[in-house]
């Protein structure tokens, strides 16, 4: 009898199982050893009076967090003593396919093309309000050093325009503010703006950088990359000064000076066959800070909502199924233990721990929304699905044990063994490890791929031993 070690190792949908990669990690996320389990989705907020399309989280300078929310059409403010969401917008606006938010100071920006810039006092409790009577309409909003910038208007999508130096609300082209526009000459319209130290402008067919150089230029713009461009607005986020996006043949990351693949021949053929094409516009990408992860949502074609996740760390991915409609990097209010109230009338009923970094308020998490509500990710654990490589020397053996190692917990483990890499895989039932964990099982063929389904509170799976013997043919 043999025994071997399976490792979880990376997870490589491009790949054919043969090559030693994972064939599936679902509902988890890499860690350096390992994979980590993904929480469940948990309700945050009180339904709005429209489905929602956008959340984001803003600290003023006294480091009170106000948590705001958005529908195509109006602009929302989660009342943290019921959680209500309070419709506080300035206007009646017209449709925006997203609002996207930054924050200046004490002042939160937002922008909803085809509506101008809207702005909210972080220290008052009123209402948005048009920024001031030059700002610009603008589909993009974010901070390059002392400017707040904008990126494609409805009048002109190749243009990005700044405000006055340290100044939100002046708008004017002028020498002595040094509020300007720029319109770029190739690469096709705006679909993001990142910010910071310069500024990363990511159009449909290229990318510039945006470097403050003062007077008389304001900014320079160099194309860094030509021909290479963002695939879908939706997709850009940024995290510690690297901007993320999807590019016509799969995910990228930028710093400013250069444009490295970090999907191809991983997982960017699985995402384009999964992805719904007709609703691409409802793609979201979102940092979960907690966990070092980058992740994007977008819909697949049996219309539900997926998540492909990204470990910035080791740079491996994994995939969660999701009941979300969109997803967003956030932050929650401080909660008293009285403030538990407005969540359930039993501390035994929360589906949040009180152990979970949401009760504290201004943590950054990974958020979302579902319909018309604001959800967390702080759930019980979402039930994983690991799959190995193909194992086997093309010679006949059955398998007979498995002894699965999962820090924390134990697993489930089901077989599929076939006599040639041709054969469809299909696996019998998943068995429970017994209280000495292990697993008995009975299978024969050449080939052994092996299903994982972690259980109990776990934090690590690790990897299984597999026993085997040779078997002859009858």
């Amino acid at each position: 009898m043999a025994e071997s070690r399976l490792t979880f190792t990376e997870w490589l949908p491009d790949q054919p199982g043969s090559v030693g990669a994972l064939t599936k990690a679902e509902n988890v996320y890499p860690r350096a050893i390992g994979y980590g389990p993904f929480p469940e989705e948990v309700d945050y907020s009180q339904a709005a009076s429209q489905n929602l399309v956008s959340v984001v989280a803003a600290k003023n300078n006294t480091g009170t967090t106000k948590i705001f929310a958005a529908s195509p059409t109006i602009l929302y403010l989660l009342d943290s003593a019921d959680l209500s969401l309070d419709n506080i917008s300035g206007a009646t606006y017209d449709q925006a396919e997203r609002w996207y938010f930054t924050q200046f100071g004490n002042t939160l920006i937002a922008a909803g093309s085809p509506n101008t810039l809207q702005a909210y006092d972080l220290t008052t409790n009123g209402n948005f309000a048009v920024l001031s009577s030059g700002a610009p309409k603008a589909k993009y909003v974010t901070v390059v050093r002392d400017f707040v910038v904008t990126g494609n208007q409805p009048t002109n999508s190749t243009r990005i325009q700044w405000s006055g130096i340290n100044d939100p609300t002046t708008w004017t082209s002028s020498a002595l503010t040094q509020s300007d526009f720029q319109d770029l000459p190739d690469g096709g319209e705006v679909r993001g703006v990142t910010g910071g130290e310069f500024g990363l402008v990511l159009c449909e067919r290229s990318i510039y950088r945006m470097s403050y150089v003062g007077t008389p230029l304001v900014f320079q713009f160099d194309n860094i990359s030509r021909n290479l461009g963002c695939y879908e607005g939706n997709s850009v986020v940024q995290w510690q000064g690297i901007t993320y996006f999807l590019a016509d043949d799969g995910f990228y990351a930028c710093d400013g000076q250069n444009v490295v693949p970090i999907g191809a021949e991983k997982v960017n053929r699985y995402f384009y066959t999964r992805l719904l094409e007709a609703t691409i516009q409802n793609m979201s990408a979102a940092v979960d800070p907690v966990r070092n992860l980058i992740v994007w949502g977008y819909p697949v074609l049996d219309n539900t909502y997926e998540l492909l996740v990204y470990h910035i760390v080791t740079k491996r991915w994994s995939v969660v199924e999701s009941s979300v409609s969109r997803i967003a990097s956030s932050s929650t209010p401080a909660v008293s233990l009285e403030g538990l109230d407005a969540y359930s009338n039993s501390i035994d009923a929360l589906e949040t721990s009180l152990d979970s970094r949401i009760w504290l308020g201004g943590k950054l998490s990974l958020a979302g929304v579902s319909g018309a509500k604001i959800i967390t990710f702080s759930g019980a654990n979402k039930t994983a699905t690991i799959e190995t490589p193909d194992v086997g020397e093309g010679k006949q053996t059955m398998v007979t044990l498995v002894k699965p190692y999962v820090d924390g917990g134990s697993a489930s483990v089901a077989v599929a063994s076939r006599q040639t890499l041709a054969t469809d895989p299909s696996f019998g039932n998943l068995t429970a490890a017994s209280a000495e964990n292990r697993v008995a099982l009975r299978s024969v063929g050449k080939y052994h791929r092996f299903r994982v389904s972690p259980s109990g509170n776990w934090e690590t799976a690790i990897a299984i031993d597999v026993d085997t013997q040779p078997a002859g043919m009858r």
